[in-house]
Order: structure tokens, then C-alpha cells, then sequence
């Protein structure tokens, strides 16, 4: 039986796996047993595999699921893709699926990469003359680069490497507070170990050189280092993304004209150019379908989250990330967005799946595969924003989220069967479905 007290532990990471487990579930769960056939069942069957995973990350117990879809469809510079979404929440993959194959007869996504630079920082405090620290770091300079050349050797032969290293003085923000403010260029990579290397040996060469500075006094020659670490603020690894027609071709049916729609489509952009508390929302939607590729290629949507926010707000306020005009009767959709994405390094070589969903997206660089990131994140904001500004964004999504709620009311095959039909003409809400699965199951059946 459980503790349900707070306990520690001493030694846990040192313990095996099972050991691990017979702690957990004996220290926080009543039921035991049933815990550890719950944390048992996702393991993979294959022994090796799951190694793999339990070496991901420290403490591993078992694999924490998320369902992998493809939304098919995508014409991204008159190549069509099949793009893999780790998502769970309903409704995405659909609404990607649906843009992609709205705009796939109207000339599909057309997209560029606009920079690639990518930004690290040695953070430092010096209280002394600034001039001094200005002659200073023009004489050490060049020897940043020579003590680092063994760590871009390889990088620099395929064409990357370090751009610039320039002297920040931030001492109006902070008393005493300096930055070497470095640009870089990974090309394929994603670079964080890179970049982080590049930086703690910059660090190194700064904090020493220091000390043998003739101009410098005792007192200056301590140069404090604070931190030596990459930004996950991106603005110049940017991409656009765009779709665009002629406006009446953006007529879908007889509910709404082309111009009509333009007309709302665009003023639902502007207000959330002008209104933060609608930014948000907006810009969750965009990282939706940009998140899910990102998960399934494996790579770091927490730092993708934080650039692109970053990004929105760079103007002192928060943002839409999209924008929407009519000129010359043509429609255009488009969106500029911040995407420090790799395709080698990482998990792109180790996790299996992650290898799958490059090789389903034609094995892209890094740049193929910003260009893919932003055309997800823009057709969800299309999806999102044609459903709000037309039928409501909650129909089609509680359609989608029906089948959840039937499996939080344990229905069967037959019963998910006939409440899918069911509610094809009825409101879809939690308490409507619960009704009528116990009108399936007490009568003859549910009726209109």
C-alpha cells in the first residue's frame, strides 16, 4: 500500500530500472500493481529499442505516448509532401489536411528562406574603462578564433561556422555588464553543442587574456565571466511562408463569396495584429500544426516556442505572426517566423521515428525543413481563421473530439458506429453524447 506521504531518496538515479519502478509505485500509489502494468505496457518489445529510449534521458521508467498522423497533400514550391504532426489534440492533422488540399488547386504554398544566422553570448562583467576594453578585445579577437578553429574545423569545411564576434556594451541595462555577441552558421545542424563549445572556449580565451593585458590595472584585468550559452532567440534564422489567388477563387460554396470571406479572413488577421489577448490564441493556433513537425522530426519545440514568441513581441507588442491583404484582386496569406531547426545531430540519427518522418519528408537540409515547419504553421492558421470568420471554429472541432469523449464513456465499437452517425446531424457536447450512449444502451436505439 502507498505512503501518500512526502518521502526522499538518496542514491535513486544510482538504482536500476526495477528499482526505480518499486519505489514509485510503492511509495505514491495505492494500487501498485496495477501502476506498474500501467508503466510496464508502453514498454517496447523489442529490448533494444527500448535501451534506446531509457538512454534518451536520466530516470527513464517507461515511454510516454503521442499519436504520430501525416497530413497529405502539401504543395510547397510544386513539390508535394506528406507532412508527419506528433500531436493530441483533435482536430490539427484535419485542419492542416483540409488547408493543404484547399490550396493545392490554387498554386500551393510558395516559401523562402530569408537568413540563417544563429546567436550565442558570453555574458561578462568588467567595471573599468571602456576604451581599454575596446583595445582590448580588438587585439584578442582574432586570437577567439585561432583558439576555436579546432572545434569549427569541420563545420567551416562545409561552409559553416563562426560569421562574427562582436563587443556588446549593455552597461545601460546593467552596471558592468559586457557581451561577446557572436553570430554563427550550422547549415544542417541545429548547433547547440556547437555553438555552446564555441563559447565556453571564448570565454576561456577572454578571462585569460585579460590577465596578461598591459593596458588593463590590476582591478580590470578580473574580467567576471557569468555564462557562456547559445540564444534561442532567432530573428535572423527566419523563413516566409505564403499562399495567395485570386480573390474569387476563394470561393468555396454558396454560403460565402470570395470577397466576402477576404474581407473577414483579413480583419480577423488585423485584430490580432492590434489586440495581444487575440495574438495569443492566434499565434497557438500557428504553433499547433508548427510544434507537431517539429516534435516528429525531433527537434526542440520549447526553443521554437520561445524564439517565435520572442519574435511576435520584438516591436514592444505581442503579435500576430501572420498577415493577410488583397492587392489587385489577388489574396495573399502570408507568414515570416523564426525556425532554428537541424536534420542531422541529436535524435534525427537515434530515434526510429524520427528517422522515418525525415525520410517521408524526402530527407530535407535544414532549410527544406524550415520551409516545411512554416507552410504547417501557416495552413493551420488558415484552417483556424476560415472556420472562425465562416461556421464557428467549435463545430468541426467537437466532430473531432467526439471520438474522445465516446472513450471516456467506455463505448464499444458498435456504440462509437452509431453515435458517429448520430451525430453527424446533432450537436456534438460531453453531457449530449453521455445521453445518448444511455439511450443506446437502454432502448432501441438513439433517435432524431
Amino acid at each position: 500500500m502507498a505512503l501518500f506521504m512526502s518521502k526522499s531518496i538518496s542514491g535513486f538515479s544510482k538504482l536500476s530500472k526495477a528499482k526505480k519502478i518499486d519505489w514509485i509505485v510503492t511509495t505514491y500509489f495505492s494500487n501498485s500493481e496495477e501502476a506498474r502494468t500501467i508503466i510496464e505496457q508502453y514498454w517496447n518489445t523489442d529490448a533494444k529499442i527500448q535501451q534506446l529510449h531509457d538512454e534518451f534521458i536520466e530516470n527513464t521508467i517507461t515511454n510516454y505516448y503521442l499519436p504520430l498522423g501525416v497530413a497529405p497533400n502539401f504543395l510547397i514550391n510544386d513539390k508535394l509532401y506528406t507532412i508527419p504532426m506528433v500531436i493530441e489534440e483533435s482536430s490539427v492533422v484535419a485542419a492542416a489536411s483540409k488547408a493543404a488540399k484547399f490550396w493545392l488547386d490554387r498554386g500551393g504554398f510558395k516559401t523562402k528562406v530569408l537568413s540563417t544566422t544563429k546567436i550565442g553570448q558570453v555574458h561578462f562583467i568588467y567595471h573599468g574603462d571602456v576604451h581599454k576594453l575596446r583595445a582590448f578585445f580588438k587585439h584578442i579577437k582574432p586570437q577567439l578564433l585561432s583558439d576555436t578553429a579546432s572545434i569549427t574545423k569541420n563545420m567551416a569545411d562545409r561552409g559553416g561556422g563562426i560569421l562574427d564576434i562582436e563587443l556588446r556594451d549593455k552597461t545601460k541595462d546593467k552596471k558592468g555588464y559586457y557581451q561577446l555577441h557572436v553570430s554563427f552558421e550550422t547549415l544542417n545542424a541545429m548547433g547547440a553543442n556547437f555553438i555552446n563549445s564555441c563559447l565556453e572556449q571564448f570565454a576561456k580565451t577572454l578571462k585569460d587574456g585579460a590577465k596578461s593585458f598591459e593596458l588593463f590595472s590590476d582591478e580590470e584585468k578580473k574580467i567576471d565571466i557569468v555564462m557562456s550559452i547559445l540564444s534561442n532567440y532567432v530573428p535572423d534564422c527566419l523563413v516566409r511562408a505564403e499562399v495567395s489567388c485570386k480573390v474569387e477563387d476563394l470561393t468555396e460554396s454558396d454560403l460565402i463569396s470570395g470577397e466576402a470571406f477576404a474581407y473577414k479572413f483579413i480583419q480577423a488577421v488585423s485584430i490580432a495584429e492590434v489586440e495581444p489577448y487575440r495574438a495569443v490564441t492566434h499565434n497557438k493556433g500557428i504553433m499547433n500544426g508548427i510544434d507537431a513537425v517539429v516534435l516528429a522530426t525531433g527537434n526542440d519545440f520549447r526553443a521554437v516556442e520561445a524564439g517565435v514568441h520572442a519574435y511576435a513581441a520584438r516591436h514592444g507588442r505581442y503579435r500576430s505572426l501572420t498577415h493577410a491583404k488583397v492587392e489587385d484582386g489577388i489574396f495573399h496569406f502570408w507568414i515570416e517566423i523564426p525556425l532554428a531547426l537541424g536534420t542531422v545531430g541529436g535524435l534525427t540519427k537515434l530515434h526510429p521515428l524520427v528517422k522515418l518522418a525525415l525520410e517521408l519528408l524526402h530527407h530535407p537540409s535544414a532549410k527544406e525543413l524550415m520551409q516545411i515547419v512554416a507552410v504547417a504553421g501557416l495552413a493551420q492558421n488558415f484552417a483556424a481563421l476560415r472556420s472562425l470568420t465562416t461556421t464557428g471554429i467549435q463545430k468541426g472541432h467537437m466532430k473531432m473530439h467526439l471520438l474522445n469523449i465516446l472513450n471516456q464513456c467506455g463505448a464499444n465499437e458498435m456504440e462509437k458506429q452509431t453515435l458517429t452517425e448520430y451525430f453527424k446531424s446533432h450537436t456534438v457536447s460531453h453531457r449530449a453524447v453521455s445521453e445518448a450512449l444511455h439511450h443506446l444502451r437502454s432502448g432501441p436505439g438513439v433517435s432524431g
